[in-house]
């Protein structure tokens, strides 16, 4: 005898409640009409076996078959950032940008507390391919006239403090760090007729690529979120 495929072990509830919500789905990425998603939930919750409840999704976008398996993609592990022995950071370094610029980028090695001095001229310090050292990483900013940028990978912890006089002391985030034993990147200072600014990109990525992948993450937020109070309607809450 041939064997039942798995959908069809699985009990008829699931399936239908997994076809509910791929039916949400689409709707919020606006495949369907509103009437047209209220009568096939409306199928859905009538449809007596797991050929109907497939039916339901056979012409929409991709089939759905992974979706009425249950089966949920499992996203890729977020890299861990390099880390440096302690004995490999130096101890202090102190980076001047006055009237010029100064920059620190690629593979290096931050010191374990870092002087940043920007007088009407620029500073860029790139942490995305850098080797922090364990705990906690310092650097102390002050940008007169002037600017500091500062840019960290996913994956590591920012705590950002300073005070902004008629400038600004910005830290731009959109990320949520859970790794506990990740390096720690502790920035404080001074922006006075400057700024200081803190983002955060991928590795290669530039300020426009990340500003660009910031707007579409917003969208498919909303899009989720949009999804899930869709969810709601159809399972009636």
């Amino acid at each position: 005898m041939a064997s039942e495929p798995e959908g069809n072990r699985q009990p008829l509830s699931q399936i239908r409640q997994v076809t509910v919500d791929a039916l949400c789905e689409h709707f919020a990425n606006d495949v369907m009409t509103v009437e047209e998603f209220e009568q096939r939930v409306e199928a859905a919750h009538r449809a007596q076996t797991v050929e109907d409840l497939k039916e339901l999704l056979r012409d929409l976008p991709g089939g759905n078959l992974p979706a009425v398996a249950g089966s949920t993609p499992t996203p890729a592990p977020r890299p861990r950032p390099v880390m440096a022995p302690a004995t490999r950071v130096p101890p202090r370094e102190t980076v001047v940008a006055i009237m010029g610029g100064a920059t620190r980028k690629g593979r290096w090695t931050p010191a374990r507390t870092s002087l940043v001095l920007s007088i009407m001229g620029g500073t860029q310090l790139d942490y995305r391919e850098a080797a922090l050292g364990p705990g906690v990483t310092e650097v102390k900013a002050f940008a007169m006239m002037g600017g500091v940028e500062i840019v960290v990978p996913p994956g590591i912890h920012v705590e950002s403090h300073g005070i902004g006089i008629m400038g600004g002391f910005d830290h731009v985030t959109d990320y949520e760090q859970s790794d506990p034993e990740a390096p720690t990147l502790r920035i404080t200072g001074l922006a006075l007729m400057g700024g200081v600014e803190i983002t955060v990109r991928n590795p290669g990525e530039s300020a426009r690529d990340a500003r660009r992948r910031r707007r579409l993450e917003h969208k498919e937020r909303r899009r989720q979120d949009r999804a899930e109070r869709h969810r709601r309607l159809g399972r009636g809450e």
